[in-house]
């Protein structure tokens, strides 16, 4: 039975109309929606490797696979007795500037008498040679005026002579010791830069003895552990890594065509693909500043040959909300379903 001529009208009005609607609607900015979501998500920790700074024989392994740790807990040992060895040697070096330092002060204390004795010396030979010189003249008017003797005369200018003699080797002699207490003083200078040096060595053989033990330095999960008990390992090598589960987050990677209305603060619901039924709160955290292509070791050069254009995908970090006891049993890797709630 044909339908009435009113009624064939109004189906294609609303056949027309919902066209129209769905046309609209497929060709709205996929940004405009009430949500975006992507499957291409994961959780993330930034973890540390831990590496050995000496090489050696490993004497022990006190943690496990999977074990947790604390910052500062011991995880591996490395044969010491070499580094106890520089230890000692270094120590030795220490005493031994030491020594030398304290011996050149007790030289300097010992110079500086010699100086003072010889500055009385030189202040005895200065009288000597003023009695000396006195005579002289005195015999030289007696001579002169015949009250005395040639004799006597000459025996005053001798004795004048052997004065200013006297004197000068006194001179000379005090001119000796400030020199010897200058050089000794440089000598002390030369010691107590060497003793520096000896405790600078110390100091590193030290530091090279701490690194025999290696700690965590932050606090999370033991995983890619590798390091056995008499392996022997060299200084860079990495020995096993530490995942911070307490501090996982999420990055998805979102098209471009999703970001326009993504805002920091945004609330997230993460659903995880290891936690059937399980939705996990969230907070948009940071979008990252470049695409994965960018940071490609060979990046894309557009500006040659044929262009296929392609939505670029950016990351987005998600940080976990505390107080959900799911959130222990987030790994990193995980693969994950964020869904942002765009704020009106």
């Amino acid at each position: 039975m044909a339908l009435p001529k009113n009624a064939r009208i109004a189906a294609a009005a609303l056949l027309l109309a919902a066209a129209a609607g769905l046309v609209l609607y497929l060709d709205r900015p996929e940004s405009s929606g009430p949500a975006q979501s992507t499957d291409d998500a994961y959780v993330q920790a930034d973890f540390t490797v831990v590496a050995p700074q000496v090489s050696g024989t490993v004497n022990a392994v006190p943690v496990h696979d999977n074990q947790r740790v604390n910052a500062g807990d011991l995880l591996a040992v490395i044969d010491d007795r070499d580094f106890g060895i520089a230890v000692d040697a270094a120590k030795a070096q220490v005493a031994a500037a030491e020594a030398g330092i304290a011996s050149l002060e007790a030289q300097l204390v010992q110079q500086d008498i010699a100086i003072r004795q010889a500055q009385a010396g030189v202040a005895a030979d200065d009288a000597a040679l003023t009695l000396a010189r006195a005579n002289q003249t005195r015999y030289r008017n007696l001579a002169a005026d015949g009250s005395g003797s040639v004799q006597a005369l000459q025996q005053a200018e001798a004795q004048s002579g052997i004065q200013s003699a006297a004197r000068d080797k006194s001179q000379a002699g005090l001119q000796a010791a400030r020199q010897r207490r200058d050089i000794l003083k440089a000598e002390l200078g030369k010691a107590r830069a060497a003793l520096v040096q000896a405790q600078a060595a110390r100091a590193a053989a030290d530091l090279k003895l701490s690194y025999t033990q290696i700690r965590a330095p932050v606090g999370g999960t033991v995983g890619q552990k590798s390091v056995r008990v008499g392996a022997f390992v060299n200084a860079g090598k990495p020995l096993l890594a530490i995942v911070p589960l307490d501090q996982v987050y999420v990055t998805a990677n979102f098209r471009e065509t999703q970001l326009a209305r993504i805002r920091e603060g945004q609330a997230v619901d993460i659903a995880v693909d290891a936690l059937p039924g399980a939705t996990l709160k969230g907070t948009v955290d940071s979008l990252g500043p470049a695409s994965g292509a960018t940071y490609a070791a060979v990046a894309p050069v557009n500006a040659n040959g044929n262009f296929t254009k392609i939505v670029q995908r950016l990351p987005v970090r998600i940080r976990i909300d505390s107080g959900q006891a799911l959130a222990a049993q987030l790994r990193a890797g995980m693969s994950v379903t964020p869904t942002i709630r765009i704020q009106q």
